[in-house]
């Protein structure tokens, strides 16, 4: 009986010293082991044998997040054995900053970093996760001390890439690594938003009223550029009526004139045998033609005889003959 006793006190040291000695470590996760209170090494992830009693894992601090209020969350931080090895997000909540030109602003911030060397992040800082949080808050202050509201609101991936380079060089020597910071929400107070409502509605109405102008004038523009163009066009027209007006008439002159021409070379040929002058003929025509104009008035009493008259007497004549023949 006393043998069964002593073999289950040994079977029940076994389990404890198994359980005690063999620590399984999930993937992306480690583990710090000390021995005898000084560090040993740190446990890669898997199935990893260390000495009971003699090495024990490092307790650390951890962020976690517990539960959520409405929209926010509540985070706490609690003590582990367990280090994170994968990017870790923290959340911050919001705090009141000061601008350059002395205007109290609320505004939270994510963090993006992560653990690269276990050994310095557990020997290097005492409890990371707080001061994370606070290296951030002061840095956040300073960043935007320096500048001025305007310059916050407009500004966030400048101030994001400089929180970003000042938290990597700070945590550099706590194994951290911090990947991106950014800035969630600016907040001014109640009555610089009224403001900055008020100067966004005067920049608007100036800005229509710029437009209402610009439109205007280019209706101007357009509508003295459609009255001179009219106006060009008219002329164009008028100047081509007058150019066809004026080949119309010397047309019509030239074709007058060959018309006479015509008529001379005919007569002239008609007389070339008989013995009268064509230019007798010419003229008498030209004196009977003006004595007809003389008389053909309609209360014309007076009828004018050349000085002349034997002369048109003669021309007669001539046609006289020129008709017989």
């Amino acid at each position: 009986m006393s043998t069964l006793v002593l073999l289950g006190i040994v079977a029940l040291i076994v389990i404890i010293l198994v359980i005690a000695g063999v620590k399984v470590v999930p993937q992306s996760e480690t583990k710090v082991i000390e021995r005898l209170g000084r560090f040993h090494s740190v446990l890669p992830p898997g199935l990893n044998i260390i000495w009971p009693f003699i090495d024990k894992p490092k307790m650390i601090y951890t962020r976690r997040v517990e539960n959520f209020s409405g929209r926010r969350q509540i985070a706490s931080i609690v003590s582990t054995a367990s280090i994170d090895l994968r990017e870790q997000v923290y959340d911050f909540p919001s705090q009141q900053v000061i601008t350059k030109d002395n205007v109290t602003t609320e505004i939270n911030a994510l963090l993006y970093f992560q653990i690269v060397d276990p050994k310095k992040s557990v020997y290097e800082i005492d409890n990371l996760p707080n001061a994370i949080e606070k290296l951030t808050q002061t840095s956040l202050r300073n960043v935007i001390g320096e500048l001025e509201l305007d310059e916050t609101l407009t500004s966030r991936d400048t101030i994001n890439s400089r929180l970003q380079t000042i938290l990597d060089e700070a945590t550099n020597k706590w194994g951290v690594k911090v990947n991106r910071v950014e800035l969630q929400d600016i907040t001014p107070p109640e009555s610089v938003r009224e403001a900055m409502e008020k100067q966004m509605q005067a920049e608007r109405n100036r800005r229509a009223e710029i437009l209402n102008a610009e439109g205007e004038k280019k209706s101007l523009i357009l509508r003295s550029e459609g009255e001179k163009q009219s106006q060009i066009n008219q002329a164009e027209a008028e100047k081509q009526s007058q150019i066809l007006k004026a080949e119309g008439e010397s047309r019509a002159k030239v074709l007058q004139a060959e018309a006479e021409a015509e008529a001379i070379r005919r007569v002239a040929e008609a007389i070339k045998e008989s013995k009268t002058d064509p230019a007798t003929y010419m003229l008498a025509m030209k004196y009977i033609e003006t004595l007809n104009e003389m008389v053909s008035g309609k209360d014309g009493k007076t009828v004018y005889i050349p000085y002349e008259a034997t002369g048109v007497l003669g021309s007669i004549a001539s046609i006289k003959d020129l008709f017989n023949k």
